[in-house]
Parts: structure tokens; sequence; C-alpha cells
């Protein structure tokens, strides 16, 4: 059995200042991501997804229930330090996250901080660069960037870090089609070749279907948990809180309703075309 790294036992959110009486912002959410796991938490705008995401490294904590971070409760102060090692945090905008003039010295920031020495910090400055494709921009300006590429710097920074899991929220929200390709390209490979788990928080139908394990949220609640191919074919379910599903099994619906036998489960291009000419053939 897989060994958890992140676990939500029925937690429940609100924001403190706004009251007893106003809607929970997470309503009882159970979750238990597994390590080395590729996870989307798919929704749209006030679903909770991004509060969810504040809540797994302990930038929120729970107005109920419990976080916990490698078997560490997010409400124990005392272990703070560990819990945000174990998972880092990339944010939408990576302008939040540049601190420093330099690429290499923004990537050693959070390294230096936790006290890395000298020589382990330059291994790991440089590895993190390589593993986003970003070394030859070490000692470039990062406001000179492009937004794929800044995103790409704060994902190092994180990677510097040596966490064993990263939770990005939106990270792509703010970046054009290539800029966006460039960062899933980076998190897929890390996940895959570096066995770092990944949560990544999204409402683009085609970044969740990258996934291993897709979560949808509405309203504060998990309506749906399993692999994209399955929770994708609940077609009506999704459409009734908002979400569309990708073209691909737009379009395999629309002919099932033509009554054309085609299956639901092919997500990329080439697997529906594949179905659609086997239907017609």
């Amino acid at each position: 059995m897989m060994k958890s790294i992140i676990e939500t036992k029925d937690v429940r959110f609100r924001y403190p200042d706004a009251g007893q009486d106003a809607p929970l912002v997470l309503d009882g959410v159970s979750l238990s991501i597994e390590e080395g796991s590729f996870v989307a938490v798919l929704g749209h705008n006030g679903s909770g997804k991004s509060t969810l995401a504040k809540n797994m490294n302990a930038i929120y904590l729970p107005s109920g229930g419990t976080v916990y971070v490698d078997g560490i409760d997010t409400a124990d102060e005392g272990r703070l330090m560990e819990i945000r090692r174990t998972v880092g945090m990339v944010f939408q905008n990576p302008d939040n996250q540049i601190v420093a003039n330099v690429v290499e010295e923004d990537v050693a920031f959070a390294p230096e901080n936790l006290g890395v020495e000298q020589e382990q910090l330059r291994l790991r400055v440089d590895q993190a660069l390589a593993l986003v494709g970003m070394s030859k921009y070490a000692k470039h300006a990062p406001h000179l960037l492009s937004g794929g590429q800044k995103q790409r710097i704060a994902i190092a920074g994180v990677i510097a870090m040596e966490p064993r899991c990263i939770v990005l929220d939106e990270p792509t929200a703010m970046l054009d089609p290539i800029g966006r390709e460039d960062v899933l390209r980076t998190i897929t490979r890390l996940n895959r070749e570096k066995g770092i788990t990944v949560v990544i928080i999204t409402h683009h139908m085609d970044e969740a279907a990258r996934a291993d394990r897709l979560v949808v949220m509405d309203h504060g609640k998990v309506i749906a948990d399993g692999h994209p191919k399955e929770v994708f074919q609940r077609v009506e379910e999704l459409t009734a809180v908002g979400l569309t599903v990708p073209e691909t099994v737009g379009l395999l619906d629309q002919l099932r309703q033509e009554g054309i036998d085609v299956p639901l489960d092919a997500l990329s291009v080439e697997e529906c075309a594949e179905a659609i000419f086997k239907a017609f053939g």
C-alpha cells in the first residue's frame, strides 16, 4: 500500500474575519494524497480548491478537522518548518514569489534561509535550474523573462528546498499557451523522473486530464475523485456544476447522443480519432 504524504480528515474552513454565520469555504473534505502521485484538483472559482491548497502546507489552518503532512498535524506550530520543507507551494503569479535580481540568487533564497551550506547550496541551485530547463538563464534578471520562464524559476526555487511534494495553485493562469505547456511539461517531468508528488489546482480541463488522479470540487465539497478517464465520463454531473469536459469527450458525448457507439474515455486527440474511426470503420 502506498504511503500518504498529505491527508485531510473532515476538513472545514471559513475565513476568520467572515463571522460564524458565513458559509464554509471547505465543508468536510477528506482526501489522501499518495506519495509519488500526480493529482489535479479541478473546480470553478469559489469551489474551494485554492483554499484547500493553502491548507496543504499550513498557510491556512482548518477551522475544523485535521490536515496531516507526512503524519504531522499542520496545527503543530513547532513543526511548521518541517511541514514547509515537505510540501512546497507555487502560486499563480510568479512575480509574487521572485525576490532577487538574479535568477540563481532567487533560486538560492529559500534553501539559504533554511541553513543549507554554500557547497550544497550551489549544487541544489544548479540541479534545480537544470530540472526546469533554465540553466542558461542563471545570471539573468528575472524581470526580463517571459511569464512561463518566471514560473519555471519559481518552481526551481521550490525544488531547491528539496520538498517531497509540490502544490501548484493555478500556476498557468497568467501564462500564454507556450508558457502553460512549458510549465506543465516541467511538473510532469518532476513527477515522472524524480518521484516528486505533484498536486495541481486548476480550472483547465486539459491540465486536469494529464494527472493520474482527478479530484473535482464544488461549494467546498469533493464531488468526484478518480482517474481523469473515469471522472470525465460523468458529463452531465460536471456540466451541472458549471464545468465543461475536454473537447474530445464533448465530441464523443455528442456522438453517443446521436446513437453512435463510442467510448467516453478517449481523452487524447489520438485516442478520440481512433475511437471515431472504429465506430465508422
